[in-house]
């Protein structure tokens, strides 16, 4: 009996002690069942948001605020790594094109870019890129370095060819409330995805005024050189483009809704008017001006009416 008492003893002395040795672990995962997260690094600048589910609806869009006016004091790092404020790139008395992809994007990100580039080079757009306009790509991720900004600027600078284009297309990188701060001036939404580490984020530009407004936006990864030359014209209130170019503005209306310039068919009609109008006063006011020139000639008399006068 003792023997079995002793044994008895012993398993509940084992029983007891495995689940004091269970205590310390469960103390671990709290009230919910789920394991903690570890308290941040002090160490590591940039902290990634925690995973709470993507809503395409509301976090994946691009909103239209047209007219809203971009901070120039907003600073970002340029390609050699120095601090520098967005006037930089404005207040040079020409438009900008904004795009803000991220660099290591896998996806569409790169489509963007080079729906960039394909403008950029298109001969249609008679806008040379750095004397005429300029292109600021700033990257959502905040991991990303000048470095990596550095390498992509080389790539596409080499892609695209065009001497003196480093002046003119500027590689981005920043703080995360920095760069959350300018995506909210343009109505850009985006969210991290901490499982793929990527960015789930809309497709698209936008073109701003030389004073920092935002004056056009365009959707996808198809930049037309066309309607990008009306854009780039409107955008510089007519300080570049030709008197062509205005009145092309004049018969496109820009549908907000699309991103994309349409024909307005009350303005052709104003036009096709005026035209007409036009043309005919090229044709009727000469003729006018030669008639009221024209000598006047006095009527002529017969001289058998001058004999009746003298018998009368």
């Amino acid at each position: 009996m003792c023997r079995s008492m002793t044994r008895f003893n012993t398993g509940m002395m084992a029983v007891a002690a495995a689940t004091l040795a269970a205590v310390p672990a469960f103390a671990q995962v709290g009230a919910t069942g789920r394991q903690q997260d570890p308290a941040p690094s002090l160490t590591n600048p940039y902290t990634p948001p925690r995973a709470t589910g993507i809503n395409a609806a509301t976090d994946v869009k691009f909103d239209q605020k047209l007219d809203s006016q971009i901070t120039l004091g907003n600073t970002f790092r340029d390609e050699s790594g120095a601090t520098v404020e967005l006037k930089k790139y404005f207040n040079t008395g020409k438009p900008v094109v904004l795009v803000m992809p991220f660099y290591k994007c896998p996806g569409i990100c790169s489509a963007m870019l080079d729906g960039v580039l394909k403008t950029v080079a298109d001969k249609r757009n008679k806008f040379k890129i750095g004397r005429d306009y300029q292109v600021v790509s700033v990257s959502i991720a905040p991991k990303e370095t000048p470095e990596l900004a550095t390498a992509k600027k080389q790539e596409y600078l080499s892609l695209l060819g065009v001497p003196g284009a480093e002046t003119g297309w500027h590689f981005l990188t920043g703080d995360e409330a920095n760069i959350r701060k300018l995506a909210d001036e343009i109505g850009y939404k985006y969210k991290y995805d901490p499982k793929s580490d990527n960015y789930a984020h809309a497709s698209g530009i936008v073109v701003a005024t030389p004073d920092g407004h935002v004056s056009r936006y365009f959707y996808g990864v198809e930049y037309p050189a066309g309607q990008m030359k009306l854009a780039l014209t409107e955008a510089s209130q007519g300080k570049i483009g030709s008197v062509v170019d205005q009145v092309i503005l004049f018969c496109y209306h820009y549908d907000p809704q699309t991103g994309t310039y349409g024909l307005a068919i009350f303005r052709v009609l104003q036009v096709a008017g005026f035209s007409t109008v036009f043309l005919l006063g090229l044709f009727v006011v000469p003729a006018i001006i030669k008639d009221a020139k024209a000598p006047k000639l006095m009527p002529t008399v017969a001289a058998s009416d001058v004999v009746k006068e003298d018998k009368a």
